[in-house]
């Protein structure tokens, strides 16, 4: 056998260690919570669950109840932590999108289950610069009309947190991400960085910052996640946190992560692990390309992303992929079926190996159906394995001979 069985925490605290190193009510902890692989996100008080719920398809591919059965799902395996976005859900071209219908939805879970809002840590995104943005559009009720530009600026940051709180239902938001920079970077499968395209009237970090210092300290949201940053931005951002005096708040990064983009083992490992930053990686199954599903002569959903949406993450589609890109897949595919496990277990089970991950962060896990969700969560139930070093080195020299190949178009 090419792998072992790993030491597992399902952590039922006790009332009072709660009440020293989490955000849980003492409600919840006398009730004894339990958070499956249980840390505290990026060293801070924030005690989340190894593996995050993913939301993004809530709203077009998924329907509200089907959003309230993964949740209530995900929960019954000791995930406390859900992410979502004012932008979500994706994508944004398809017929029935609407900017923050996916908070809303998480919003009438919320109202439902009432105290035990207490039980759960909700992550929401501010989406960045954006140019006739129907997303900061859709913060005002009725949408203004024409839509503004997408900034992040003092006006800007703070119109986005009240908008999600109002669609999520609740009087805080546990960790604010910022979706992506106001400045120009390149993002969403943009690789390289063009001098021609920096924007002068960039707004300032350390406003976007001061802006969400003001949130903290009204208590509307408790930390600051980053997203689709660089290791510059990272570094601006302590540097900006600092001298507002609260980098303390500054605890996470949600950018792309898989076994086929790995610039984040280069690009930002060192910075996060000085700064004591946690990954939340995205996009973990490169779009569901590396859950196998997509290999020829499989038959996949008519519902699949691929399938649904053939121009979506069009680096990753089976339409669109460069050959680099899907041979890689089908190596990986490879390398799990000669270890016993299915192409999805070998992708989540890498990422349980990253410490920038396992030791402050946490894994976006989404899925657009139950039986998904079910084989998503089952590397954090305890009753799988984690990689032994020869499917790590199987898998490292796959990497070696196609290196991030979805990233080199």
């Amino acid at each position: 056998m090419m792998f072992r069985s790993s030491l597992f925490s399902l952590i039922t605290f006790s009332a009072g260690t709660i009440r020293s190193v989490s955000g849980l009510s003492s409600t919840a902890a006398s009730a004894g919570t339990k958070v499956a692989g249980a840390r505290s996100l990026g060293g801070s008080d924030l005690v989340v669950s190894e593996a995050c719920l993913g939301t993004m398809t809530w709203g077009v591919q998924n329907s509200q109840e089907d959003a309230f059965e993964q949740i209530d799902y995900a929960r019954s395996v000791g995930v406390n932590f859900i992410d979502t976005a004012e932008l979500y859900p994706v994508p944004l071209t398809a017929p029935e999108w609407r900017a923050g219908a996916t908070e809303e939805i998480i919003g009438e879970y919320i109202k439902k289950i009432g105290s035990e809002r207490d039980e759960l840590v909700i992550a929401s995104k501010i989406a960045g610069f954006l140019p006739n943005s129907a997303i900061a559009a859709a913060r005002t009720v009725p949408p203004t009309d024409p839509p503004p530009n997408g900034r992040l600026d003092d006006k800007s940051v703070k119109m986005a947190c009240d908008a999600s709180l109002r669609r999520l239902q609740t009087d805080r938001i546990d960790l604010m991400q910022i979706h992506w920079p106001d400045r120009y970077v390149p993002v969403f499968g943009q690789t390289e960085f063009k001098h021609d395209n920096k924007r002068e009237d960039s707004v300032a970090i350390e406003e976007t910052a001061s802006a969400l210092r003001d949130l903290i300290d009204e208590g509307k949201i408790r930390y600051i996640g980053l997203s689709n940053e660089t290791p510059f931005g990272v570094c601006e951002w302590v540097r900006a946190t600092e001298k507002l005096g609260i980098r303390d708040k500054l605890v996470s990064i949600q950018n792309s992560y898989s076994l086929l983009d790995r610039r984040f083992d280069s690009d930002l490992a060192e910075v996060c692990d000085h700064y004591n930053i946690g990954l939340l990686p995205w996009s973990i199954l490169a779009g569901g390309l590396l859950s196998g599903k997509y290999r020829e002569g499989k038959n996949p959903s008519p519902n699949s992303r691929f399938v649904k949406y053939e121009d979506y993450m069009s680096r990753w589609s089976p339409a669109t992929a460069s050959e680099q890109t899907i041979h890689a897949a089908n190596e990986y595919s490879r390398i799990a079926e000669e270890a016993g496990m299915s192409p999805t277990e070998l992708s989540l089970a890498f990422c349980r190996t990253r410490r920038f991950i396992s030791d402050a962060g946490s894994v976006i896990v989404g899925a657009t159906t139950m039986d998904q969700l079910k084989e998503n969560l089952s590397p954090f139930d305890g009753s799988t394995a984690t990689l032994d070093e020869d499917v790590l080195a199987a898998i490292n020299e796959v990497h070696m001979k196609c290196r991030d190949p979805s990233c080199s178009l």
